[in-house]
């Protein structure tokens, strides 16, 4: 039987967005193995065979010289047919441990869930990730990527992988998406604890700099006085997360902002709310933005690369210019203030993202599995 692996630096990564890519190798003959850092602790669906590896955000990490004699000695025993790897050092480390592999007819594809080097990106993210990713594109078959941007990169840059290839994200679960009408919103609000006339705002991110959350929690002076009923959720957990807490306390504006930690119940939280927001520095394709306009919200996000590809101003949402953030609060205030613009925008929200399903980011990568089997079927 044929074996796959699937790569991410942590479980909840692959659990969160690949669950239906495995099980479609699974339903096509494939055994799928599986393999992160355990940070969920329940095994994951549709995976024959999990192996931990203990993977490091940090390229300067002295671990990563043991992970990469832990990948090198797993490929090589499981003789892979297929290796999808994700997040910048799991698929780093094992696009280097592959490399003899890949001459007895191993396929290492790559899906970069958006570049650290891009228009306007920080200097430091070019002398770092750019020599680094185009050196290991020679050692790639295949790069996924997920907005325009970074795929016209791999051609205009020359990157040295085979083919390359966009797609539209890893998609949302249309299933799991619940409708934001008033009705529903007003019995999740009663559950929650919510009033019907609070205004709520609702961000899902890990609390990391590049999520930029100090953005909108030092925007909430000013706009809790022109909105004296607005409420801010804040779903996620991360390295920011006490330091934020505490600049809400300092800037007084506890009350507005609600620090919800890691949830499973996303959907809930977004059906109840009026805009969904993202104050992101970059994206490659925010997942959390499009479930926010699959329920049917108007969003005020980041004019970066990935907001771009969802997001059409004034029509289904509007763009705020990270550098002038009293912008974030003039959008919000409109929405506020003009309710008839913010359920019209949330319909264009709804009808404008249905290309970003599940169901048809699976097609495409099916594509892309099927002419990889086919290939390889010629060969042998």
């Amino acid at each position: 039987m044929k074996k796959v692996l699937f790569v991410a630096s942590v479980t909840e990564h692959l659990s969160a967005f690949h669950i239906p890519y495995m099980r479609w190798f699974q339903e096509n003959g494939f055994e799928v193995h599986a393999t992160a850092k355990n940070d969920i602790g329940h095994n994951l669906e549709h995976c024959d065979k999990f192996i931990e590896i203990p993977f490091c955000r940090s390229p300067f990490d002295i671990n990563n010289f043991s992970v990469y004699r832990q990948l090198k000695r797993l490929i090589t025993q499981e003789k892979y047919s297929i290796i999808h790897c994700h997040t910048p050092m799991a698929a780093a480390l094992t696009r280097l441990a592959a490399r003899k592999m890949r001459k007895n007819g191993l396929t290492v594809i790559y899906t970069a869930h958006g570049f650290h080097f891009f228009r306007g990106a920080p200097l430091l993210g070019w002398i770092l990730y750019y020599p680094t990713e185009k050196f290991l594109s020679r050692f790639t078959d295949i790069i996924i990527t997920i907005n325009k941007e970074d795929f016209l990169s791999i051609t205009d840059l020359n990157f040295k992988c085979k083919d390359s290839y966009i797609v539209p994200g890893v998609g949302v679960n249309t299933e799991s998406v619940i409708d934001s009408n008033d009705e529903t919103k007003k019995k999740l609000r009663k559950s929650y604890g919510y009033s019907d006339n609070d205004f709520i705002l609702f961000y899902a991110a890990e609390f990391i700099k590049r999520k930029n959350h100090r953005l909108i929690i030092e925007q909430l002076p000013s706009l809790s006085k022109k909105i004296p009923n607005i409420k801010i959720l804040l779903a996620g957990r991360g390295e920011l997360l006490v330091e934020m807490k505490k600049l809400a306390e300092h800037l007084r504006i506890s009350r507005y902002v609600d620090f919800l930690g890691y949830r499973r119940d996303i959907p809930e939280l977004v059906a109840m709310s009026d805009v969904g927001v993202s104050s992101s520095l970059q994206e490659g394709l925010p997942i959390t933005v499009a479930e926010d306009m699959f329920a049917g919200l108007p969003v005020v996000v980041s004019y970066v690369r990935g907001h771009k590809e969802m997001v059409i101003d004034g029509f289904n949402g509007y763009f705020f210019d990270i550098n002038k953030p009293e912008q974030f609060s003039d959008k919000i205030y409109e929405l506020y203030k003009y309710p008839e613009k913010r359920v019209l925008m949330g319909l264009n929200a709804k009808k404008s993202i249905q290309k970003f399903s599940v169901e048809n980011a699976l097609a495409a990568h099916i594509s892309i599995y099927k002419s990889v089997i086919e290939k390889d079927e010629t060969i042998s």
